[in-house]
């Protein structure tokens, strides 16, 4: 139930303190230009006043290289930009100048026109001074020609600012070597300035076109390694550079890889032993592996299963062309450590399947089993209100996890929250819904979120207007049995409620209010306090056992204190201290699942 405010006259002023300034008349920038200014109480404030803004015209030209920098000792600068008009942000930055809590905001607009840039507090209506500047980027350095790498060499090397940068920012160096087709390289860059990143590729046109990267190699740290197979005879072009916009010495070196372990031919319905030990060859990231290569069909769906009792097993499906991975599992069995996946499989031709270990040391006996599979049954309609009900049985098509599954399509809009309640006096019930397009992958999913027993209940907010697919199904794979599904339809996410410092909130948490990922209802009410202030919190219920979350609001509510029963043994009292000036969200909630009733909530400085 949405809360109620008590006391006409503070609601009053609470509301006229927290809504929307006008939007104000944006002035005028110049590009080149610096410009100082000053944020506080006159200016504009976004729909829920979190944060308080100026805004700047400027014209500018597609392809312009443009860089918005942000400084204030006063308040955490955040930069945005909008095409005028429009309010979705096309580009934002928080501290991006690596100079503390300044923002800097790097942009190439994709069109002539004009364009807004906001300069406001990263949150909080506490401004202050800012200096705000607008300038055009010089084009990049035209790239140099990259260096010789020759195989087997190591060379030594360093990240300035003065080297060409990447599309996306970031410097790099660039080296070049020759390769057959089909020849296996490593390539490693180490350093102890930035965290390195190597890309390898080709050039086409004068653009880079990668064709792989590595981060963070196996057993490297920071550092990257990169086995990597020539698709084609020919010279590939080495990108040596950061993770982020990092600089420093490093040392890049470029070996001979060895041979891939050969792959042993199956066919698709084959089911073959296998065994891991010390004799047996390394993948491209040194654990030991057996490789299985057969051919498919276009659009064919198969299963692929592994298991072992001597070794927590694990699974890669990889394209037999480039090497890609399609797909790959742990624990997907759904028994013990064993894996399985499904993939359907897009193009005509051949694949590999990599059998290992999920650590890389792992050895013993396997088994594996390749089948083909029918597609997914069509997913039979369900409307908001229906109770359905059904029975899981051996013959029902498997999940990626093997789970014998029935699925039921629903359309939904934006924003709109759903609950789905699945029972089961015969398995441990298991939900989960997805969109209905494409090959099923799970937004979300839940075992016992009921809190009665092993039956589920899934509450999810549609993130897109459209058809989804809810997956009713066990949770061990070998359970099967009746059940009973309802679908609702819950309405939109409430908006949170304001509650002045000083003042007392009475409401009533009902089946329609927010509820938490454990299944407990709330309300939420939000209040503004200064840096250090001193405040007491209570909640009182004679309905339900009382707790209190109190947290940090913005797009995810962050909780920064809690309390169950600090006032007596079922109502609660938090005694907290704001750490900055700012906005706050205070979380009114039951302590335990489906618990409902009336309440009382007071928030007030403590004497």
């Amino acid at each position: 139930m949405k809360p109620s405010l008590l006391a006409a006259a503070g609601a009053l002023a609470l509301i006229w303190s927290v809504s929307p300034a006008l939007a104000q008349e944006a002035a005028s920038l110049r590009i080149g230009a610096t410009v100082d200014g000053a944020l506080g109480d006159g200016d504009a404030r976004d729909t829920d006043g979190d944060y308080v803004y100026d805004d700047y015209r400027f014209a500018a030209r597609a392809g312009q290289r443009l860089e918005a920098v942000l400084r204030s000792d006063s308040f955490d600068a955040y930069l945005a930009l909008y095409a005028e008009g429009s309010d979705e942000a096309l580009a934002e930055d928080d501290d991006g100048l690596g100079e503390g809590t300044d923002a800097r905001l790097r942009f190439t607009p994709e069109e002539d026109g004009t364009y807004v840039l906001r300069a406001r507090t990263l949150s909080g209506t506490d401004g202050g001074g800012y200096s705000l500047s607008l300038r055009e980027r010089p084009a990049p350095a035209r790239a140099p020609r990259p260096a010789r790498i020759r195989l087997g060499a190591e060379e030594a090397g360093e990240l300035t600012d003065r080297d060409p940068q990447q599309e996306d920012g970031g410097s790099y160096d660039a080296y070049s070597f020759r390769a057959e087709q089909g020849q296996r390289v490593i390539i490693t860059l180490n350093s102890d300035d930035f965290d390195p990143l190597v890309r390898v590729g080709r050039m086409a046109g004068g653009d880079f076109v990668e064709l792989a990267h590595n981060d963070d190699g196996p057993d490297q740290g920071l550092n990257s390694r990169l086995v990597f197979t020539a698709p084609t005879a020919g010279d590939y072009v080495i990108r040596a550079t950061a993770v982020q916009d990092g600089t420093g010495a490093y040392t890049i070196g470029l070996a001979p890889a060895p041979d891939a372990p050969p792959a042993k031919p199956l066919v698709i319905g084959d089911k073959v032993e296998g065994e891991l030990n010390a004799d047996t060859g390394a993948n491209d990231d040194g654990q030991r592996a057996q490789l299985y290569r057969f051919s498919a069909e276009a659009g064919q769906r198969v299963a692929i299963e592994l298991s072992s009792k001597d070794f927590d097993t694990y699974l890669v499906l990889r394209n037999g062309v480039d090497g890609s991975v399609i797909a790959q599992d742990d624990d997907g069995a759904g028994v013990g450590t064993n894996s399985r996946l499904t993939a359907t499989l897009d193009t005509a031709g051949d694949y590999v399947v990599e059998a290992r270990a999920f650590s890389g040391d792992g050895e013993g006996r396997f088994t594996l089993t390749v089948s083909e599979v029918a597609p997914p049954p069509p997913p039979t309609p369900i409307q908001f209100g229906d109770t359905v009900e059904g029975e899981i049985k051996t013959e029902d098509p498997q999940s990626d996890g093997g789970k014998h599954y029935h699925a039921y399509a629903f359309s939904g809009a934006e924003g709109e929250r759903i609950q789905a309640i699945l029972r089961s006096g015969d398995f441990d019930a298991y939900l989960e819904v997805g969109a209905a397009e494409g090959d099923f992958t799970a937004l979300a999913s839940d075992d016992d979120g009921l809190a009665q027993g092993t039956d589920s209940r899934l509450n999810f907010t549609l993130p897109e207007t459209g058809d989804y697919v809810i997956r009713v199904m066990p949770l061990s794979a070998e359970e099967d049995g009746l059940y009973a599904l309802e679908l609702t339809e819950r309405g939109p996410e409430p908006e949170p409620g304001s509650i002045l410092v000083g003042a007392t909130a009475r409401g009533t948490l009902s089946s329609t209010d927010a509820m938490t990922e454990e299944g407990a209802y709330y309300d939420a009410y939000r209040f503004q306090a200064k840096k250090d202030e001193k405040l007491r919190i209570t909640l009182v219920s004679n309905a339900f056992d009382a707790f209190l979350d109190l947290g940090e609001g913005g797009e995810a509510f962050t909780s920064l204190a809690t309390d169950d029963d600090g006032l007596s043994d079922t109502h609660a009292k938090l005694e907290w201290t704001a750490p900055e000036d700012g906005w706050y969200v205070v979380r009114a909630r039951a302590l335990a699942p489906n618990e409902t009733g009336a309440y009382a909530l007071a928030v007030e400085r403590q004497p």
